[in-house]
């Protein structure tokens, strides 16, 4: 092969090269155009990356509880005292907790590692395409890749999903390896990758199981009984490489580790078969936020069925490219045709393939929490269909029908970007023109007689901006806008089904149920008090908005409205939700809420910080996000009563009771979360005791108990409170 000839056609493996890639010459372009790849990558996911803060303050405050105690770091605790883990495997906090030991608990070092995770991730899928089907096919997939909003987004975020897409990647390369080079080894590590993807985020790692498994069986030249004895083998490398620290965490005694978050019974593996496994499959997830809704009916986490993805909420992170990758998938098996078995070509589209289609199914059918963010594991199985099945398809372009497809995909490909432009239609109007322009030139182009061969590369061209400006365009925009909370996603907002809010890139808050009140949010919040004071929704059932948070059971709601008012996920949205989720309520009103952190005021950190150092945790709260605000704004360990959702029974009432007689916790803050799909009502008690027996006071609008002080007689009137730089 010729350094001429492959700078202007993608090389890829003749069918009768079936043993082994074969070997390559590279051209001189290839090394820089990969370092330009990388380059690229690194600027997107690096750049501005500390606009940010603390991202997810949920996984913030457990990174930040893991480089003051080895324990917290060890478990995943949420804290440095050890109350309560977070409701995930700790292997992606265990990344950014040697980052910040490292170079010290900031942003940037919490950030970091993420951004780098998916500079890897584009490598290697560089690499594993370019060594089957030629350095451009390698880089049309990683730019593909560097280019798709939600991986931009999760690239650049504390979520575990940077490193569940990288593990993930790298399984399903070493699997082509051991298929390929007929060694065991390749597949041991693939499954140790898969186990540590377990770690990462439990049951979604082994959505890819029955592909990669699959694949080895029907693809591998050994005998069947030693694909079967390799399997075997992989098996045994994922349960050690996962089941080392289940089985830890469930021989300790449950009085000497954190409990479980996310569990109703303190259990790992409740967590993993319910909770974050099977649970997100039937909605039944007890103790979440609220059901899911299966089949075609509607809920909080939108309409599930094949057409999910392509919806509102969803199709702008991901599924630009989603149909072109799935007529490429069809013509470009059709063209290997009967192939030996042992194409390489041919294994390497199939893996692609099925990890984009198992995924995409269980995507779209699943009745649990589903969040636009977790899309993000369809990024490099898309980016690795475009490069390599469409290297095979341009290789036959000199075929009628084959223009066909690529035309159609070029024109489909641009008329999809613009119904998804469209959903934006404030946001750079223009694009959509020039998105379809492109895709109509480029069909035209492939369609002339194919004899002008100089043609080529202004095609090949044409159609790759085509194809990716839209998306590009959506990557920068992301890259561009800080993101917080739970729930970022890329891109401008857009008009979402969920009612008259709209959902999009600009923050993290949940997406807008409407909003019958002034500040949006849920209608119907009413209660037995006052809702928050901003929001000025009614109460006693009253349809009303929700942005103080939901009224207190107790007392009245959040007087300040301060769920909706200081949230960070509420700062940043451009969306009518639920802003800085569900703040407020028992016992008279917290900050923050479920869904992101709050600010917190420096008179408060003063008052918190006050003698930290005598007390296990300097102050208690319901609901993880909650806690994680004051727990980043002081540095000192905050006791998330009842986890994330504040419907995990951690601690229950006597435990509180014990922690408080033992001087163990210095200040509760009053506060709540939404309504919960079952659970513990442990918060809900520990809010009443508290409030039966201790004084409030408020701290610039935050209801705050001071737990050392003697306790008021439980009969006695507690409701006066003492106000304090209110």
């Amino acid at each position: 092969m010729s350094t001429a000839t492959a700078t202007t056609t993608l090389v890829v493996p003749e069918a009768h090269d079936v043993e082994r890639p074969r070997t390559r010459t590279r051209a001189r372009w290839e090394w820089p155009a990969f370092g330009g790849l990388l380059l690229l990558s690194g600027v997107l996911y690096l750049w501005d990356l500390a606009a940010s803060g603390w991202a997810n303050s949920f996984y913030a405050a457990a990174v930040q509880a893991g480089t003051k105690n080895w324990e917290a770091f060890f478990y995943g605790s949420s804290d440095a005292g050890n109350s309560i883990t977070v409701d995930k495997p700790p292997a992606s906090l265990w990344v950014m907790e040697l980052s910040a030991r490292i170079f010290g608990f900031n942003s940037w070092s919490m950030l970091v590692p993420e951004a780098l995770m998916g500079v890897a991730t584009v490598a290697i899928l560089f690499v594993a395409v370019r060594h089957r089907f030629g350095a451009v096919a390698g880089l049309v997939a990683g730019g593909t890749l560097a280019l798709t909003p939600v991986a931009a987004l999760m690239f650049r975020f504390n979520n575990p999903d940077a490193l569940l897409l990288l593990l993930l990647t790298t399984a399903v390369v070493f699997t082509l390896r051991a298929i390929e080079r007929d060694r065991m080894r390749w597949l041991l590590l693939a499954g140790v990758a898969v186990g540590l993807g377990f770690l990462t985020k439990q049951l979604q790692a082994f959505l890819i199981l029955p592909v990669l498994a699959g694949l080895y069986f029907a693809f591998a030249r050994t005998r069947i009984v030693t694909r079967l004895w390799h399997l075997l083998a992989a098996l045994g490398a994922i349960i050690v490489s996962a089941g080392w620290w289940v089985a830890i965490v469930e021989l300790v005694p449950a009085s000497m580790r954190p409990y479980i978050g996310g569990s109703q019974t303190n259990s790992f593996l409740e967590l993993t078969f319910g909770y974050n496994g099977f649970g997100r499959l039937t909605g039944e997830e007890t103790g979440s936020v609220t059901g899911g809704m299966g089949g075609n009916g509607g809920s909080m986490w939108g309409e599930t069925g094949l057409f999910r993805l392509f919806g509102s909420e969803f199709g702008g992170q991901i599924s630009w490219l989603i149909p072109a990758s799935l007529a490429l998938l069809v013509a470009s098996l059709v063209l290997i045709g009967r192939a030996p078995r042992s194409d390489v070509r041919r294994i390497a589209i199939i893996a692609f393939g099925g990890w984009l289609l198992v995924t995409q199914l269980a995507f779209s059918f699943m009745a649990g929490i589903f969040h636009p963010y977790y899309t993000v594991a369809l990024a490099a199985p898309i980016a690795g269909l475009v490069g390599s099945a469409g290297a095979v398809v341009w290789q036959a372009r000199e075929r009628w029908w084959v223009r066909g497809v690529i035309a159609a995909c070029s024109l489909g490909t641009a008329v999809w970007a613009w119904v998804l432009l469209e959903r934006s239609s404030d946001w750079l109007p223009w694009l959509k023109v020039v998105v379809l322009v492109l895709g109509i030139l480029g069909a035209a182009l492939v369609l002339l007689p194919w004899r002008v061969r100089g043609l080529a590369p202004a095609t090949l061209a044409v159609l790759l901006a085509g194809g990716l400006l839209a998306p590009a365009a959506y990557t920068i925009d992301t890259v561009a806008t800080p993101h917080t909370g739970a729930i970022p996603s890329a891109g401008p907002s857009v008009t979402t089904s969920f009612g008259g809010g709209g959902f999009g890139g600009r923050g993290g808050g949940m997406p807008g149920a409407g909003g019958n009140g002034p500040g949006g949010g849920m209608p119907g919040a009413g209660g037995n008090g006052q809702a928050g004071g901003n929001g000025q929704a009614p109460g006693n059932g009253q349809a009303g908005g929700m942005p103080g948070g939901f009224p207190g059971q107790n007392g009245q709601g959040s007087q300040n409205g301060q769920g909706g008012q200081n949230s960070q996920g509420g700062q940043n949205s451009q969306t009518d939700g639920f802003g800085g989720g569900f703040g407020g309520g028992m016992g008279g009103g917290g900050m923050g809420g479920l869904l992101g952190g709050s600010s917190v005021s420096s008179e408060l950190v003063e008052k918190l910080s006050a003698d930290a150092s005598d007390y296990t945790w300097v102050a208690a709260t319901t609901g993880s996000n909650n806690a994680a605000s004051y727990q980043l704004a002081t540095g000192d360990p905050v006791m998330p009563i009842g986890g994330f959702n504040g419907s995990d029974p951690s601690p229950t009432l006597k435990q509180f009771e014990k922690y408080v007689a033992e001087g163990k916790i210095h200040y509760y803050i009053g506060g709540s979360v939404g309504p919960s799909n079952g659970g513990s009502d442990a918060a809900s008690k520990i809010s009443e005791w508290v409030a039966d027996h201790y004084t409030a006071e408020t701290v610039d609008g935050v209801t705050v108990y001071d737990l050392t002080q003697a306790p008021t007689d439980a009969s006695s009137d507690t409701s006066t409170n003492s106000t304090v730089d209110s």
